[in-house]
């Protein structure tokens, strides 16, 4: 993957394109339900400036980050919403993500090589911590283009996220309760310019294939397996498909198939 610096500059661009598609709505239009049940267009932007300050403690405050932890865990099923919820309702929201966007950024920039953040998963470190909010932007981003009816261009920016979708296989078994393959999968995936983008040993006996947007919808579990073009070679990438996810926390919920939706 690519070092700090060029993942840094991939995050600006990510959450500009996110900025772009919120920076003229009229104030009722922030209010429009996005497909995260119960969120509007502002819980989107309020969980990625809560998220984006909560990375910057870890990143400049240690002791912070430890008394946000410590809230989390004494509300592990309402405290993501209830800070969304709050968020939304403050005045200045968009202005606050934008200062906290390039608040994240410098921090990160300045972290020591070879110091690990701690985060609410594994400490990781600043590129790792980089590379999740570019997979978490995205993922809220493509929330608030699906509630305004917005098409997205794919950039190589996905490339991110599916190298989180791909590292965290394991980690989407534990959290389900479920014990990992013992062996890695050969994931093979098209990406937006043409290129393939290639993960695991290419004489691996199962495999995923397919286009690198519909397994980064996948993984952020913002479509539902039915509705991509993936194709699964072997029973444990199949099952993989049913419980992947890119992001900390506990299982989610993921997206109807939009054919039983009908």
């Amino acid at each position: 993957m690519a070092d700090l610096t060029s993942i840094l500059e991939d995050l600006a661009a990510e959450g500009a394109d996110l900025d772009r598609l919120v920076a003229d709505l009229p104030a009722e239009r922030w209010a429009t339900p996005t497909p995260a049940a119960g969120w509007t267009v502002a819980h989107q932007i309020a969980h990625l400036a809560w998220t984006d300050d909560a990375a910057y403690a870890s990143a400049t405050d240690p002791a912070r980050f430890a008394v946000i932890v410590r809230a989390l865990w004494a509300n592990p099923t309402g405290f993501v919403d209830e800070a969304a919820e709050q968020g939304a309702r403050t005045q200045d929201l968009l202005v606050r993500w934008r200062r906290g966007r390039g608040d994240l950024a410098a921090a990160l920039a300045a972290v020591d090589p070879g110091r690990k953040l701690d985060w609410f998963g594994p400490p990781m470190s600043a590129a790792s911590m980089a590379t999740a909010r570019v997979m978490e932007t995205w993922a809220h981003g493509q929330d608030v283009a699906d509630a305004l009816g917005a098409t997205r261009t794919p950039t190589a920016r996905l490339r991110h996220v599916a190298h989180i979708g791909v590292r965290t296989r394991d980690f989407a078994y534990g959290v389900n309760q479920l014990t990992p393959p013992g062996a890695e999968f050969r994931v093979e995936l098209g990406g937006p310019d043409g290129d393939v983008w290639t993960w695991g040993p290419a004489d691996a006996a199962q495999r995923l294939t397919g286009p690198a947007l519909d397994f980064c919808l996948l993984v952020t579990q913002r479509r539902h397996r039915d509705d991509l073009a993936l194709v699964a070679e072997g029973p444990d990438v199949a099952h993989w498909l049913t419980i992947a996810q890119a992001f900390a926390g506990p299982p989610g919920g993921g997206r109807q198939s939009v054919g039983s939706a009908r």
